[in-house]
């Protein structure tokens, strides 16, 4: 029988800059027709976990892997990050295809079904850098999963997918799971697939209970070591110099008529929207339909904001006023800022960022900041990580502090980017209920973009869908 063995493995993942995860007294089998699962709240130690699986932990003591599976495939954040980096580091724009076709021959089947599958024909010819969080998860599944690979692990793989895709991606999981030995990471348990068969719980980590697909009363067992309880939602109060720095008019954004389009192809056009103070809003569309587009046209991320008529915060974008004159009254995070937040800054550091709107600081903070942001730090749990470095944390520890990073200064809009991705059930129901209470106070104007219905907030009442402007 064909496996991956991990026997009294300890050792560590040394992932982007000087980040390390521990793993400690690692027994594990993989075997050929197995599909897991492993759980486990952020930190825990899940993503180390496989990464050892796939030989890319570094090995300290004990045995190292043992494998008679020749090819794996990972499919994560850190895959994405690593693509990434090598685009940044060799200053070149990859097209899609030469991403995807190298390596295949001309006839591959497999690929060309993943390639209809999830609508990337039109895609192909597009650059790497320009595709959208859900597009770039795409073109991750379709290499891991047409790579003939006997073990593919897939390391929260719905994140970022719209509805009608992650009905797709099931179906095709479930046809290549006759095929292929799967190993999930996932922190929603309504994404868990029908066919895995073995459980892992993961803690500090540490594979603490493996076992073959468990009754509903073991099932709920282990669940119950996934529950943290929510901590209070007594939000920190703003910097009162923070304070007089707000905008004081009615009329926050307005475009009129903006329009997007990459080489002759254009992802939306006659879009009309004005935002007002305290009026909160849901931001909804298929992947590649242009949300995160029209985000950075109203924070200046975007160039084509220049070709548009748009008025944000008083000015009339294209007038002689700076993009900080813009973002010192937006709080904004998404996938590409956590991917470009790349420093080697602390946590507390990494919130305090939020202030100057940078990636790392570079200013001396005032005490009145540092406190702030040692309450925020205390509010999502982490203030025993105030000193460790960004990079060494686990992707949904970051996630949490670039979260709060984006509230720190209680911005005029506060951008919400499919905030959730990456984030144990205790933490995703935490934001939740956080956004609902920035909602509801009217400390901030809230743009919301996600793509699960039971992440709907309460208070946010205006809707936009990017399907009418296609």
């Amino acid at each position: 029988m064909q496996s991956i063995t991990l026997e009294q493995f300890n050792g560590y993942l040394q992932g982007q800059g000087k980040s390390r995860y521990d793993i400690c007294n690692l027994d594990w089998q993989v075997n050929l027709g197995e599909h897991w699962l492993l759980l486990g709240a952020n930190g825990a130690g899940k993503s180390a976990l496989t990464a050892a699986l796939i030989g890319e932990a570094k090995c300290e003591s004990g045995k190292r892997i043992s494998s008679s599976i020749n090819k794996l495939m990972l499919v994560s954040s850190d895959s994405h990050k690593q693509l990434l980096a090598q685009e940044l580091e060799h200053e070149k724009h990859s097209l899609v295809k030469d991403l995807i076709f190298t390596g295949h021959s001309n006839n591959d089947e497999l690929l060309a079904q993943l390639i209809k599958l999830f609508k990337f024909s039109s895609l192909l010819n597009r650059h790497f850098r320009d595709l959208s969080t859900g597009e770039t998860r795409k073109l991750l599944l379709i290499k891991a999963l047409s790579s003939h690979s006997k073990l593919v692990v897939l390391d929260e793989p719905f994140d970022g997918l719209d509805v009608q895709s992650c009905q797709q991606l099931n179906k095709i999981l479930i046809e290549l799971s006759q095929t292929i030995t799967f190993v999930f990471v996932l922190n929603r348990l309504d994404e868990i697939p029908s066919f895995i068969t073995h459980y892992g719980y993961v803690s500090q980590g540490c594979l603490l209970h493996t076992l073959a697909k468990p009754d509903s009363e073991q099932l709920s067992d282990l669940l119950k070591l996934l529950h943290l309880e929510h901590t209070s939602l007594d939000v920190p109060s703003p910097d009162t110099e923070q304070e007089q720095k707000a905008f004081t008019g009615n009329t926050l954004v307005k475009l009129s008529n903006a329009k997007v389009s990459y080489s002759d192809v254009s992802i939306f056009k006659n879009l009309n929207w004005t935002i007002e103070k305290h009026q909160h809003w849901q931001l909804s569309g298929a992947n590649g339909s242009g949300k995160t587009c029209l985000l950075n046209l109203i924070t200046g991320d975007n160039p084509q904001c220049y070709n548009n008529d748009i008025e944000v915060f008083g000015f009339k974008r294209g007038t002689g006023e700076s993009i900080w004159d813009i973002k010192q009254h937006i709080g904004f995070i998404s996938n590409a800022v956590h991917m470009d937040y790349r420093v080697s800054i602390s946590a507390l550091n990494t919130i305090i960022s939020g202030f100057y709107d940078s990636i790392g600081l570079y200013q001396k903070p005032s005490d009145a900041q540092i406190n702030i942001a040692q309450q925020w730090l205390a509010f999502i749990g982490l203030s025993d990580k105030q000193n460790t470095s960004f990079t060494q944390l686990s992707y949904g520890d970051q996630r949490m502090l670039l979260i709060v990073r984006a509230m720190v200064k209680h911005p005029t809009l506060l951008v919400l980017d499919e905030p959730c991705l990456g984030l144990d059930e205790a933490n995703r129901q935490r934001v939740l209920l956080l956004i609902e209470k920035i909602c509801a106070a009217n400390t901030s104007t809230v743009i919301y973009v996600n793509h699960h219905a039971a992440d709907k907030i309460k208070g946010i009442e205006n809707y936009l869908k990017m399907e009418d402007f296609h």
